[in-house]
């Protein structure tokens, strides 16, 4: 079962990339016309945030909620990937609605079994989900949906750097502040279908205003005077936020008629979560899947690639073509540094730890 839902992750993930790419006039040299290429270039948003994130998150979720139940969501959702492959959109969309209801409950249980700020944030995260996930069933527009699967994954980035803050002595109004910048950004989510122009604008604007919040009371600021993984982690949340701040600023513009739509989509979901993928890595990991890593300063390399080929990607593509699609063609090689990167870090701990274990006497 495990290997069956790796397979899904990878799959959602490597055909989101291609798609990607597609959609930027890139075609991979293999099965360059296979319909698979095509539908996942359409289903490109789906693959990535659902199918990938979403089944990552809820594979972590599950794990901390130590029951078989709740690895119904991300079954279900890594299920729903294979069929957006496959073209059967209907029962892929449904499969998303059954994982996020099911994900509702996960975080619903967890709330009760752990009242806290974070957690209720997580429960709403998960309802963000769910809504996109009900739109998209029913045939909602992209502009309706994707607000709703943005929600999901920066409420969630939020409720855990939020949990982290607990760390450190915050002004007395930080937590309001934040919860009224969350509470504008699915009102802005809610408005999109139905107001795009104010939605939209709203939405920007909640997004700049957890830029701001982030980079005020996150940890981070004092964990980027440390060294090794700490600091590591920190310099991937700051730049991360500045991109949070930057995807604010072009989604409101987008919404009152300018043509950075990239920039409003990719400074998000590259940019800003991404980063958030690359810090947090070294510790979710070896506590999702036991598979401890090496750290090591080459963890920066393929942060710095990914931070300058969007940066070539969103600056350059807005006045030439060609430089976005190459731009978007090292962002795909950024992240495959960074999976190379970090499955040479796992090889690297066990190589180091072996000798000892090979030593060390038996009872």
């Amino acid at each position: 079962m495990a290997g069956s839902l790796v397979a899904c992750v990878a799959a959602a993930l490597l055909s989101g990339i291609a798609g990607g790419l597609l959609r930027v006039g890139i075609t991979l040299p293999v099965a360059a016309d296979a319909p698979w290429l095509t539908r996942a270039a359409l289903a490109h948003a789906a693959l990535m945030m659902c199918g990938f994130m979403g089944t990552v998150i809820s594979i972590e979720r599950a794990v901390a909620f130590k029951h078989r139940a709740a690895w119904t969501a991300p079954f279900a959702s890594g299920a729903a990937a294979l069929a957006l492959l496959c073209g059967a959109q209907l029962p892929a969309a449904l499969l998303l609605v059954l994982g996020s209801g099911a994900f509702v409950l996960v975080n619903a249980l967890l709330l009760r079994r752990q009242p806290a700020a974070h957690t209720a944030l997580l429960l709403a995260s998960a309802v963000a989900w769910f809504t996109g996930n009900v739109l998209l069933a029913v045939g909602a527009s992209s502009s309706t949906v994707l607000p709703w699967w943005f929600a999901f994954l920066v409420v969630t980035i939020a409720a855990e750097r939020l949990e982290m803050t607990r760390l450190m002595r915050r002004r007395r109004g930080a937590q309001p502040a934040l919860h009224l910048v969350l509470a504008a950004l699915a009102w802005g989510a809610a408005c999109s279908g139905l107001e795009p122009r104010f939605g939209g604008v709203l939405f920007g604007a909640a997004l700049c205003g957890l830029a701001a919040w982030l980079l005020a009371f996150d940890i981070a600021r004092r964990t980027v005077r440390a060294e090794g993984l700490s600091r590591y982690m920190a310099v991937c949340l700051l730049g991360g936020y500045v991109w949070l701040a930057i995807g604010g600023v072009a989604w409101g513009a987008t919404a009152l008629g300018y043509p950075v739509r990239d920039i409003a989509l990719h400074a998000l979901g590259l940019g800003f979560i991404v980063s958030m993928i690359m810090g947090h890595a070294p510790v979710i990991l070896p506590a999702v899947t036991r598979v401890k890593l090496q750290f090591g300063n080459f963890f920066y390399l393929p942060l710095l690639a990914l931070h300058l080929s969007l940066a070539l990607r969103l600056a350059g593509g807005a006045v030439d073509f060609h430089l976005r699609a190459q731009g978007a063609l090292f962002n795909a090689l950024a992240i495959a540094l960074f999976a190379a990167t970090a499955g040479g870090s796992a090889l690297a701990w066990r190589q180091r730890q072996g000798p000892r274990r090979v030593s060390d006497p038996r009872p």
